[in-house]
């Protein structure tokens, strides 16, 4: 049975959402996926729909999403579909629902320097099979700035400033690029590039990119193989 997945395209069309949304999904089908992709966001009102997912991945910058679409993507991360997404299409997405920046474990604040900023994507050599014989590359793009969750583990960073404003003052730092995380028994895997289309041409960034997509849509199986379910995140307290 093939895996499925669904690929929301939409929102502010500077980050060419349909150009990257098409890369995606040509990627996933050739992978045998069944993809669905979507233009508006009237189907994160479908709960059912979204358990029957192994894969959601959001090409959406800004936009508005309410809380009950929120809390049915929430739940069905959590039970086990998977998420992977890029750049502003994941983590400026939404800019106002702390949820959705709580699931994706990061939220964009700056670019300083705009579009063709030259800088270096530093990969973090561990144990993670996504980041297995990729050697660190130039980026020109926009440098994002972000806001990110401490427990997610950082798979590539790069280092700021490299174009000089107010935060400059603060002297160096090495800002993650490329991250995973849990949220419940569901995958999250982000990569800050991706600010147009064209980066992906570039091999270690794509290598990257389809990697996060296919670890992440691995965890609804994981999940049905050892019997778990949402039901032991369930509380009565509020959480947000």
């Amino acid at each position: 049975m093939a895996k499925r997945a669904l690929v929301l395209v939409g929102g502010w069309e500077g980050h060419e959402p349909v150009q990257v949304g098409e890369r995606f999904s040509k990627f996933l089908r050739a992978e045998g996926f069944e993809v669905d992709v979507r233009h508006d966001l009237e189907i994160l009102q479908d709960r059912a729909y979204l358990f029957g997912l192994d894969l959601f991945v959001p090409v959406w910058t800004m936009g508005e999403l309410d809380t009950k679409e929120t809390g049915h993507l929430s739940d069905a991360i959590a039970s086990g579909v998977g998420m992977a997404g890029c750049h502003g299409g994941m983590c400026d997405a939404f800019r106002t629902n702390v949820l959705w920046q709580f699931i994706t474990g990061g939220n964009w604040v700056s670019h300083p320097g705009s579009d063709g900023v030259e800088y270096r994507v530093n990969i973090k050599h561990s144990s993670s099979e996504l980041v297995a014989g990729i050697n660190d590359f130039t980026v020109v793009s926009e440098h994002y700035y972000l806001h990110v969750d401490p427990v997610v583990e950082v798979l590539a960073t790069t280092r700021f400033p490299v174009v000089r404003w107010y935060h400059s003052t603060n002297g160096e730092v090495d800002m993650p690029v490329v991250w995973t995380k849990k949220w419940g028994h569901g995958r999250v895997f982000y990569n800050s590039l991706g600010h147009h289309d064209d980066v992906f041409d570039i091999p270690e960034a794509w290598t990257l990119m389809s990697r996060g997509l296919l670890w992440a849509s691995e965890s609804k199986d994981l999940a049905r193989r050892h019997g778990l379910t949402i039901d032991e995140f369930q509380s009565d307290r509020k959480m947000f």
